[in-house]
């Protein structure tokens, strides 16, 4: 299948001769070919430093085929130094471990405080954690051992992920999913690691099984194991410097018009939020939450861009997408892009009549589709009508998808929202939120295990189609053909390359690289595209996020105490036995030659 190609977007300063073929950042993946076209030099908002002119360049990427699987990128990239043989006898093993979620929203703490690492390991069936490091896979990390290593006051957590997660169990990555939420709730003292699995540590890890299983057996089995048998096993993060808070952190929206045929028109906002959440930020890729909302937004601005390219198939819609921020961590991109149009803009198509607002959110899976509204539309009303057209396309295209819709009215009480709609709906504007998941508090909106290997490509095209349709419906004719299979596989996969988590959007390469993509597809369909930059009041930020989020951590194999007081005894044993031979050499002496002399005498 022939991947579509995609436009990246990079700012660079003028000047500079350039090839015309060059290669991509890794985590972009190794497989691709980019080109690299120049425009005209402009000013931007931000001049360097020496107040040189900058240009634009654009980026191409052609994805083969064979560089589809994003996970093959993500193992050649951000675990390229687990990936390489390793020699299981060696006493020492540094690998890089991703520290859990740490941030502070609206003045409630999340996460884990602490990273430093110092202790002896321990698997997670041990019954003695107390300042242990907990060594845990997939299967070993359900709600109980993690309360239990909480209860017990283990030193720190160490969670081994695996390379193919497409091979773990459906009810495993459920299971654990459910574990990542409940760590996430809260905060804890206890630092926890989430760390690819390599020689090495799955090692360790059957190491350490061996001797807690060897506990469980009769005490000279026990001592003997303890002292002689069994490795053990020291973790250890030696980063000494203390956490440091970030309250700069930019959260950025993009917006674009397709304007309509008239005056006076009403308005649809088609929306999605493009970052990622999961127990550690490094390894949150977002594949369904929600990459699939915002490659199903992309390939909708194409679409519509066809159709109002030519002026005798104009709508009499005004059609607003934007890509916002911040969805994770309560939709702060929304609320202040709204804020921005509706209280401080002179003018906006928010301020004007908008028929109703689309949000887009987690759509690459699940056999049903449920509408999330705060109130449920009234008849004659323009969403009313684009809800009967969304009825009419899943009973006559896909009648076994279940269509529902979930009504939830908006506590004003609460300090957190549900979904983005809601931010339009405390404003007094219609919208509603498409799915497939039916609870806002499902595990699946937020987890590392969310790659593009739990996506299905068919039931995201399944859900463009719907969209799409219900749309055109709503407007006029448009039939599926137009859908780009290609595309969308092109787009799900190039957004499940990038950890997308808000505090690294800013600030590391790849994730800065992405979202300037995303703003060139903008520029090249849409009109009047803006991109908004919201920061924190740093004396009374609404989102803190820490530093240190990953962090070389080195294993030591030892043996155990046991083994130096077994080592002591044997020693100690030892000298007693020459310091006898000495203390008694004559007579010693006198009993050997007796024993050589008698045999001769006889």
């Amino acid at each position: 299948m022939k991947a579509q190609s995609l436009g990246l977007y990079v700012k660079m300063d003028g000047g500079q001769d350039l090839p015309t073929r060059c290669p991509l950042p890794p985590l972009l993946g190794h497989q691709c070919e980019s080109t690299l076209q120049s425009t005209q030099p402009v000013h931007t908002q931000s001049p360097n430093v020496l107040g040189q002119r900058r240009s634009h360049w654009t980026f191409t990427v052609r994805l083969r085929p064979e560089s589809v699987n994003p996970y093959r990128r993500l193992r050649d990239s951000t675990w390229r130094d687990s990936a390489r043989p390793t020699d299981v006898s060696t006493v020492s093993h540094e690998f890089t471990a991703y520290r859990m979620q740490q941030y502070n929203l609206q003045q409630e703490k999340h996460g884990c405080r602490s990273s430093i690492v110092i202790g002896e390991a321990r698997w997670a069936g041990d019954p003695g954690l107390n300042r242990r490091c907990v060594i845990m896979k997939l299967l070993d990390f359900t709600v109980e051992r993690y309360r239990e290593a909480l209860l017990q006051k283990a030193g720190a957590i160490l969670i081994l992920l695996p390379s193919n997660i497409s091979a773990v169990p459906q009810d495993i990555v459920q299971g654990f999913m459910v574990s990542e939420s409940e760590a996430l709730q809260k905060e804890t003292l206890m630092p926890v690691y989430i760390a690819p699995e390599d020689d090495q540590l799955l090692f360790m890890y059957d190491q350490l099984k061996m001797a807690a299983a060897a506990r469980g057996s009769s005490i000279l089995v026990r001592v003997f194991s303890s002292m002689v048998l069994t490795n053990g096993f020291q973790v250890m993060v030696s980063n000494n410097s203390p956490i440091k808070s970030i309250t700069d952190t930019a959260i950025i929206t993009l917006e674009g018009v397709l304007p309509g045929a008239g005056e006076d028109l009403p308005t649809i906002v088609i929306t999605a939020h493009y970052d990622s959440f999961g127990l550690a930020p490094w390894l949150s890729y977002g594949a369904d939450s929600n990459g699939s909302g915002v490659a199903i937004l992309l390939e909708l601005v194409r679409l519509f861009h066809l159709l109002y390219s030519d002026p005798h198939s104009h709508a009499p819609y005004h059609l607003l997408f934007s890509l916002t921020g911040g969805g994770k961590y309560n939709f702060l991109g929304t609320k202040r892009w709204v804020e921005e149009n509706l209280d401080h803009a002179e003018s906006s198509l928010l301020h004007d009549n908008v028929a109703f607002v689309l949000c887009l959110d987690t759509l690459a899976n699940g056999d049903g589709l449920f509408l999330h509204v705060s109130r449920p539309p009234k008849p004659g009303t323009p969403q009313h009508a684009f809800i009967q057209s969304l009825e009419q396309v899943v009973s006559s295209r896909f009648p076994w998808v279940k269509l529902g819709m979930v009504h939830k009215k908006i506590n004003l009480g609460e300090s957190t929202v549900a979904w983005e709609h809601e931010r339009y709906s405390m404003r007094r504007i219609p919208g509603f939120t498409l799915s497939h998941l039916d609870d806002p508090r499902s595990e699946q909106r937020g987890s590392v295990m969310d790659t593009i290997t739990q996506t299905d490509i068919r039931k995201l095209k399944r859900n463009t189609v719907i969209v799409a349709e219900s749309l055109a419906r709503f407007m006029y004719n448009l039939s599926e053909k137009d859908i780009q299979d290609s595309r969308l596989s092109a787009l799900i996969s190039f957004l499940s390359s990038v950890p997308r988590a808000t505090q690294l959007l800013d600030r590391e390469a790849g994730p800065v690289l992405l979202v300037n993509s995303l703003e060139q597809q903008f520029r090249r369909y849409l009109q009047q595209v803006i991109r908004h930059t919201f920061r924190n009041d740093r004396r009374d930020p609404d989102l803190t996020f820490f530093d240190q989020m990953n962090q070389p951590m080195t294993m030591y194999r030892v043996k155990p105490a046991a083994f130096d007081l077994f080592l002591g005894g044997c020693i100690a044993a030892y000298l007693g036995i020459i310091y006898f031979a000495i203390q008694n050499f004559g007579h010693l002496y006198t009993k050997l030659t007796k024993m050589v002399t008698r045999p001769k005498q006889q």
